[in-house]
């Protein structure tokens, strides 16, 4: 195996070769070519690099890396990207793999880092002498199988008994409740400035971390999701009560698979109601009935909430490959300690 790396700048005349590999293994819309894309024209700083490794004459695996210190190589990891940018062809020895890959990469590697592996796509391995793994977050998804009314009836009734008597305060109150479902391309830069603003009045905009119309975020999500309309792969959802836009949901779809990659309500909203509950009650009863996909993926840390939604828990995981065994123990070593209470 032999690691090729180029300047991640150069993505787009590698993007066949990331598709192709990309569909031969999971195909998670994560990690899809157009997705890369987005995320190097919104958040690269020309540093990254794309590494392409070959064997026997095929494209074997694929990633995009950057220096983080003296020796270490981490994967490109900004805040909005769920999952690592690292593909392989199914069945590849993986220790061969990471062993070419801190050989190949410039200068003397020390520690290459893949951060936030899905073991639904990579199965995690065992640590090795030179193969450490770390658990990052808990994630939750819901399988779609059986029909809604079998799902829903699963739920727990706290949930279900919640809802219904929003509805019914809502009806009683004259609030007229409207689901929008947004999937053309010439209607995504709107969509993503009705989340900025949805999200900035929040608590994340007193945080500084929301969505603002023309940052660094807006641009990424906005070419995202008109990226996937174009190929019908890009969903938005707006509920609103009467005219008001009070919950969102930003999704984009694989072969099988739909991500929410944001959700954001309107927290003037008076507490009784729950308006992104109530949204996404009504996209999980759309999605079950038109069974188009299989899975409802969220990849963000699993919340109280999720948990009301689905008991399929799983966890994300980094994975830290040394170029000698001795230098994880001293990894090891160097780490702060727990102190005792």
């Amino acid at each position: 195996m032999k690691w090729h790396f180029y300047p991640a700048a150069r993505f787009a005349d590698f993007a066949p070769r990331w598709r192709a590999l990309h569909e031969r293994g999971q195909a998670s819309p994560m990690l899809d070519a157009d997705f890369m894309a987005a995320l190097l024209a919104a958040f690269g700083s020309g540093a990254q690099l794309l590494g392409c490794c070959e064997h026997d004459g095929d494209t074997v695996a694929m990633t995009l890396f950057e220096k983080s210190g003296k020796g270490v190589w981490r994967s490109f990891q900004p805040a909005q990207a769920p999952l690592g940018p690292w593909l392989t062809r199914p069945g590849l020895d993986l220790d061969a793999l990471l062993g070419a890959l801190v050989r190949d990469l410039p200068g003397c590697a020390l520690l290459a880092g893949i951060s936030q592996l899905d073991p639904m796509i990579d199965a995690r391995p065992h640590d090795t002498g030179s193969v450490n793994t770390l658990d990052y977050i808990q994630t939750a998804r819901i399988t779609m199988t059986g029909g809604f009314d079998a799902y829903w009836a699963a739920r727990g009734k706290n949930l279900r008994s919640n809802l219904k008597k929003q509805r019914a305060r809502l009806e009683r109150e004259g609030i007229v409740t409207r689901m929008e479902v947004v999937r053309a391309e010439h209607d995504m830069a709107q969509a993503v400035l009705d989340y900025a603003a949805l999200e900035s009045a929040g608590w994340k905009g007193r945080d500084a971390t929301a969505v603002r119309a023309g940052d660094a975020q807006a641009r990424f999500y906005t070419l995202l999701l008109e990226t996937f309309a174009r190929r019908g792969a890009a969903t938005v959802y707006r509920y609103r009560f009467g005219q008001q836009i009070v919950a969102m949901d930003l999704c984009v779809e694989g072969v099988a698979c739909i991500v929410v990659l944001k959700t954001a309500y309107d927290e003037s909203v008076p507490a009784h109601f729950s308006p992104a509950l109530l949204m996404r009650e009504e996209a999980c009863r759309a999605l079950f009935d038109e069974a188009r996909l299989q899975r409802i993926e969220f990849y963000g840390r699993v919340m109280e909430w999720h948990l009301r939604w689905t008991d399929e828990v799983r966890c994300l995981y980094h994975l830290n490959y040394y170029r000698w065994p001795v230098l994880q123990r001293l990894h090891a070593l160097a780490r702060p300690q727990p102190t005792l209470e």
